[in-house]
C-alpha cells in the first residue's frame, strides 16, 4: 500500500480532524497552579512565580481571560483518562504490549484502552501513531461543547443591551450630548481623568429591566453575569471590548474576590494594627498621640497633616517633588520622584516629631498607605509607637479626617499642591491652630496644648517642621 492509499485509508478510519497545533497540555498544570494563587488573592507576578513562569506570561494569562478563571481548568472526571495515563498508555503501546495487558495495567477496560488507541491516535505521520498530548487534545475537542452566547445569536438582544451600557446621552428635546472624547487605551480610566459620556446602565439594571419591557418575550432575557463575561472575556459574546469603560468602575479586568479581601498592605503586621493601640489614645485623656494621612493635589503632589488627638493641634509636612519629577515617561518601579513615598514621608515625619517633648510622642495612627511602608525605620528615627487602621475604616481617623476637610479651604482638590512652600504651610497651620473648636469649649488648639506643656514644665512648640 503506497502512502496515498495509506492516507485514505486513515481518513476513511477517523474521518477529517483538524491538525491540533499546539496541544492544550503544554501548561495545563501550570495554568492550573497560577489560577488557583490568584483564588487566593495574590497577585499576578507572584502567581505567575509560583506557577513557574514569567510575570510576562501570567499576566497575558490574566488580561485573556479577563481576570476570572477559564472553564477548561476544572478537574476531570475519573471516569475519563487523564493526560498521565495517557502517557502511560503511550509508553507501553511503544512497548508493543497487547490491549488487554496496558488495560491491565492502567487498571481500565481493554474496550476503553482499544477505542483510545483507535480515536485519539495521531496520523501526521501518516501512519496511527499514539502520542499522549495528541489524544488529550482529541480527547477535549470531543468533550467540549460549543455553546452560541445569547448576545451573538439575538442581534435585538444585543442591540438592547449596547444601547442601555453605551448608548448617547441626550437632552430632554433629544439632542444628543456628545461629552468629552476620550481614546480607550485598554486599561482602566485614570483618576480624575475624562470618561466617555454614555447611558451607563449596570448590568444589573439591564438585566432586570428586561423584564419589564419584554415581559411576554422570553428571548430577551440574559443574566448579569453572562454581560460581564462578554465584557471580560476575550472571545466570550458579541460586545466589543471597550465597552467596559461604560461601567462605573471602568474596571478593563476583573478583580478576583479574595485579591480585594487582602488588600492591606504587606508591611502592615498584626501587632500594629489599631487594635494593639493604647486604651488611653481612645479617650482623648493623655495627650500624644496622633493621627496622620495625605491630602493628594494635581500631579501627584501631596501635603502629609499630622493631628494631635486630644488639642486638635496641626503640624503640616512640606512635601516637595525631587528632581526630575514630570520629566518624560515615569520609570516603573522607579523611585517615588512626586515627593510623598516612603522614604520621604518618614524623614518628615521624624523631622516634626523630633522638635516635640517626648510627653507628646506616645503614638501615631496612619492609614494602611504605602507612603508608611517606612513605619519600622520612623519607629526608631522619631521614637515614636506606628498604628495602623483598618482597610476601607476612615472612621477610625476620624479627627484627622475632619481636620483634612478644614485644610481644603486652603488647598482645594484638583490644585498643585507643590507650589506652596515650607512658610505657606506654617502660616495656614498657625491659622488653623489659632480657630477656636467647639469640642474644645470654644478654645484653640494652640491654647490647649499650650495648657497641657506648662502643665510639664516645657515651652511652646513649633507649628510645622
Amino acid at each position: 500500500m503506497g502512502m496515498r492509499e495509506r492516507r485514505r485509508a486513515i481518513q476513511a478510519m477517523r474521518g477529517k480532524v483538524w491538525s491540533p497545533g499546539r496541544p492544550s497540555t503544554a501548561r495545563r498544570e501550570d495554568r492550573v497552579r497560577f489560577w488557583q494563587a490568584i483564588a487566593r488573592g495574590l497577585t499576578t507576578e507572584d502567581a505567575a512565580g509560583e506557577a513557574g513562569v514569567s510575570p510576562a506570561v501570567g499576566a497575558r494569562w490574566f488580561r485573556h481571560a479577563g481576570g476570572m478563571p477559564p472553564t477548561d481548568l476544572a478537574p476531570v472526571s475519573e471516569r475519563y483518562l487523564s493526560f498521565a495515563e495517557r502517557e502511560e498508555l503511550a509508553i507501553l503501546h511503544a512497548q508493543l504490549l497487547g490491549v488487554r495487558e496496558i488495560a491491565r495495567r492502567l487498571g481500565r477496560a481493554p474496550s476503553t484502552i482499544s477505542r483510545e488507541l483507535r480515536r485519539n491516535a495521531s496520523t501526521r505521520s501518516h501512519t496511527v501513531t499514539y502520542r499522549a498530548s495528541t489524544a488529550q487534545w482529541h480527547a477535549e475537542r470531543r468533550a467540549g461543547r460549543p455553546k452560541v452566547s445569547k448576545l451573538a445569536a439575538n442581534d435585538r438582544l444585543r442591540a438592547y443591551v449596547q444601547d442601555r451600557l453605551a448608548g448617547e446621552v441626550a437632552r430632554p428635546d433629544g439632542e444628543v450630548v456628545p461629552g468629552p472624547r476620550v481614546r480607550w487605551s485598554g486599561r482602566r480610566h485614570g483618576r480624575r481623568a475624562d470618561r466617555r459620556w454614555a447611558r451607563s446602565w449596570s448590568p444589573e439594571q439591564i438585566s432586570n429591566r428586561l423584564r419589564l419591557d419584554f415581559p411576554d418575550d422570553a428571548s430577551m432575557r440574559i443574566s448579569h453575569e453572562a454581560i460581564y463575561q462578554a465584557l471580560y472575556v476575550q472571545g466570550r459574546g458579541a460586545l466589543r471590548r471597550e465597552l467596559v469603560a461604560c461601567l462605573r468602575t471602568g474596571r478593563a479586568l476583573r478583580v478576583p474576590r479574595a485579591r480585594t479581601r487582602g488588600r492591606g498592605k504587606g508591611f502592615v503586621t498584626p501587632e500594629v494594627l489599631i487594635s494593639e493601640r493604647p486604651a488611653e489614645a481612645d479617650d482623648r485623656a493623655v495627650p500624644g498621640h496622633w493621627e496622620g494621612d495625605l491630602i493628594i493635589g494635581l500631579r501627584s503632589s501631596a501635603i502629609g497633616t499630622l493631628v494631635e488627638r486630644t488639642s486638635r493641634f496641626t503640624l503640616l509636612l512640606h512635601l516637595p517633588p525631587m528632581p526630575g519629577h514630570g520629566e518624560g515617561r515615569r520609570a516603573k518601579n522607579g523611585p517615588a520622584l512626586a515627593g510623598h513615598g516612603a522614604e520621604a514621608v518618614r524623614d518628615a515625619i521624624a523631622g516634626s516629631m523630633t522638635t516635640l517633648p517626648q510627653q507628646l510622642r506616645r503614638s501615631l495612627t496612619w492609614d494602611q498607605g504605602a507612603e508608611m511602608a517606612q513605619h519600622a525605620q520612623l519607629r526608631i528615627d522619631a521614637d515614636l509607637d506606628i498604628y495602623f487602621c483598618d482597610p476601607h475604616s476612615p472612621w477610625q481617623r476620624g479627627t484627622n479626617e475632619n481636620t483634612n476637610g478644614l485644610l481644603r479651604q486652603y488647598f482645594p482638590k484638583g490644585t498643585d499642591l507643590s507650589r506652596h512652600s515650607r512658610d505657606d504651610l506654617e502660616a495656614v497651620a498657625a491659622a488653623l491652630n489659632a480657630r477656636p473648636r467647639k469640642t474644645l469649649g470654644w478654645r484653640t488648639p494652640a491654647e490647649v496644648l499650650a495648657e497641657h506643656l506648662h502643665s510639664i514644665g516645657q515651652g511652646s512648640v513649633a507649628t510645622t517642621p
